[in-house]
């Protein structure tokens, strides 16, 4: 089990966030709204609503984007420390529902603030004060800069004995699998909890199709704890205590965007609180379930009152 020092409190991520505009139908039709996400700040938003202390580390452009997402971020709870630059925008992404449920994503964010992320963003301070930091392989990807920061941060928090979590978080319009690999194979022995869905795994050992090897796998790269992350067909972790599993909650999805990330959330509400891994896969399947009942990144995240306190009859443990 992955220990975390009592003297510690929260979380404190880094990494960037979009401007968002969604369209019902074609641009051209002008049915928009605009919001915004990101997978660092989805799994702040998610894990303040459940009642952990967040930081949120960024950098964001002078301009209404970057200032709807601190704004947004701060009405949530979430300590938000945000470079500003005049010079690089806020990223933008533009997703355009199409017929058949489909949807298509454009993103313009190769020259945005947060791709000048530098290790120095973070100080040894915040370091000090957090129980986890958590990152992620979108953070990673966007540009050199953050790559490098996202290495050198971990290995700083592991330095001064904080909990760092990882989430592979693969997008292969950002780079190319091999690239990815490197990179991963770069960042996990700096980790102690990786997530990872078991396509993303497979970046790593393409030849293993069982997501309990799969786990294994990750888990012979140095981190402690290896979880698997299924969709619909649940999650499971394999740590000092063994291979556990657990099944989804049963919806009907509207937008599966942020699921991954309310899983995380919920997963590493429970590694704050010292609870066995069933609790932490029960409370992050159900914080991943409750993020895909609305429109949005993070809309629908839970609070802790919302959660089911349920019997673990769906559990299986071995």
């Amino acid at each position: 089990m992955t220990g975390v020092k009592p003297t510690r409190r929260g979380v404190l991520t880094v990494g960037e966030s979009l401007g968002l505009v969604v369209t019902d139908g074609p641009l051209q039709e002008r049915r928009t709204r605009v919001g915004f996400g990101g997978a660092e700040s989805n799994v702040a938003i998610a894990l303040r609503r459940l009642g952990v202390p967040v930081t949120w580390i960024s950098r964001l452009g002078q301009d209404p984007f970057g200032d709807l997402i601190e704004r947004e971020l701060r009405a949530e709870g979430v300590t938000v420390v945000a470079t500003r630059s005049d010079a690089d925008p806020t990223g933008l992404m533009v997703k355009e529902r199409r017929p058949l449920g489909r949807s298509r994503v454009t993103y313009y964010r190769s020259t945005s603030a947060a791709t000048e992320l530098a290790g120095t963003d973070v100080s040894d301070r915040q370091l000090s004060e957090a129980a986890v930091v958590h990152l992620t392989g979108i953070t990673a990807a966007i540009s050199p800069a953050a790559g490098a920061a996202v290495i050198e941060i971990a290995r700083r928090a592991r330095g001064a004995g904080v909990t760092v979590s990882f989430d592979l978080n693969f997008r292969g319009k950002l780079w190319s699998r091999a690239q990815a690999a490197d990179a991963y194979r770069r960042i996990l022995p700096l980790t102690d909890v990786v997530f990872a869905g078991d396509d993303e795994a497979r970046i790593l050992f393409p030849q293993i199709q069982d997501p309990a090897e799969l786990a294994g796998a990750l888990a012979g790269l140095g981190p402690t704890e290896a979880v698997i992350k299924l969709g619909e067909h649940g999650a499971l972790a394999r740590t000092a205590d063994g291979l556990h599993r657990r099944a989804a909650m049963p919806i009907d999805p509207i937008d599966t965007v942020g699921a991954g990330d309310g899983f995380v959330a919920g997963y590493l509400s429970e590694v704050l609180a010292g609870a066995a891994v069933p609790a932490r896969l029960l409370t992050g399947t159900q914080v991943g379930a409750f993020a895909c009942l609305g429109p949005g990144d993070w809309e629908s995240m839970p609070t802790r009152a919302d959660l089911v306190i349920d019997p673990a009859t769906d559990l299986v443990d071995r």
